[in-house]
């Protein structure tokens, strides 16, 4: 994941989370709700989410309802050679027609050779216009002007944001939307850079946990080498999601689907096949990471506050 997914810590300018308690919101889950949304895993008891039927459909009506609604011309989205770009890739393709869709590769130094490889195949396979564009040089550039000390994850946020800017430009200049690539796992954990990989006009898979996104890779007919790469968005050398978080993904879909049934802690654990603490520590993760997923605190003065209670339409993109 080496464009439009690239990674960041978990909390403001910090490699995790701060230590505070969690609450859980208990909701009332009916049995058939619960049931319509998670299955146990083979032989297993850890209970993941279920893709939805129709799910591909409904995402590609929400792709071209935006588009025509907002009148630009067409997408712009990073492709990393990872899974997620992938699925975005093709959903995208096939939501508003190939001509549409511009996808941006956006290696550097530090990238996997393989990445770029697999980049252009799935480019060249979905048959879209694409730009290699290699960032080095302007986050070199960046690096000397601030003349300070960049420890390997303020980089990784460099590069994200690197990322995104050219994204905007040829959305800018262009035309086009930019379409995100996150799914659900990494939003809810706040797993992406705030204004990097987390800027985006529209975020198709964001509703789907990472092991739904597997799913509907396999059902979309992905090649499975793309399907089966170890998720990584290549920063460093051996670098890996699962390895960064501390968690598969699996079992974090597991706990996070926990939480979002308002399950209580022993609940989740059970289905998740963990420990009480680990679903404490991916809660107060989900909790501590919320500020990546609002709009910034404004200071109320007038009589309607953006951000407050300036309540903006359904229908506005």
């Amino acid at each position: 994941m080496i464009c439009a997914r690239v990674t960041t810590v978990l909390a403001i300018g910090t490699r995790s989370a701060l230590p505070i308690d969690y609450h859980y919101l208990r909701t009332h889950a009916r049995d058939d709700t619960i049931s319509d949304i998670s299955r146990p895993v083979h032989s297993s008891t850890m209970i993941l989410p279920t893709l939805r039927e129709n799910t591909e459909q409904v995402i590609e009506k929400f792709l071209a309802e935006k588009l025509r609604k907002v009148g630009a011309k067409g997408f712009v989205l990073g492709v990393s050679g990872g899974v997620d770009s992938a699925v975005v890739l093709r959903l995208c393709a096939r939501a508003v027609g190939k001509k549409k869709v511009l996808a941006l590769l956006m290696p550097e130094r530090d990238s996997p050779k393989g990445d770029l490889k697999d980049s252009v195949e799935l480019c060249r396979l979905e048959g879209v216009d694409y730009r290699v564009i290699d960032i080095t040089a302007p986050i070199e550039g960046f690096k000397k002007a601030i003349r300070g000390k960049i420890d390997r994850e303020s980089l990784a946020n460099i590069k994200a944001r690197a990322r995104m800017i050219a994204l905007y430009h040829y959305a800018n200049t262009d035309w086009r939307l930019v379409v995100g690539t996150s799914n659900k796992s990494e939003i809810l954990v706040g797993y992406f850079t705030k204004y990097g990989d987390g800027g985006a006009d529209l975020e198709p898979i964001g509703d789907l946990y990472k092991t739904e996104v597997w799913e509907l890779a396999r059902k979309l007919g992905i090649p499975e080498k793309i399907v089966k790469k170890a998720p990584s968005a290549g920063l460093w050398k051996g670098q890996t999601d699962e390895g960064e978080m501390g968690i598969t993904y699996r079992k974090l879909d597991a706990i996070l689907l926990g939480v979002e049934l308002g399950l209580d802690e022993k609940e989740i654990a059970e289905r998740a096949e963990t420990s009480a603490k680990e679903v404490r520590r991916i809660a107060r993760t989900v909790r501590m990471s919320s500020h990546k997923r609002k709009f910034p605190p404004v200071a109320k003065v007038g009589f309607r506050t953006p951000g407050f209670d300036w309540r903006e339409g359904d229908e506005d993109i």
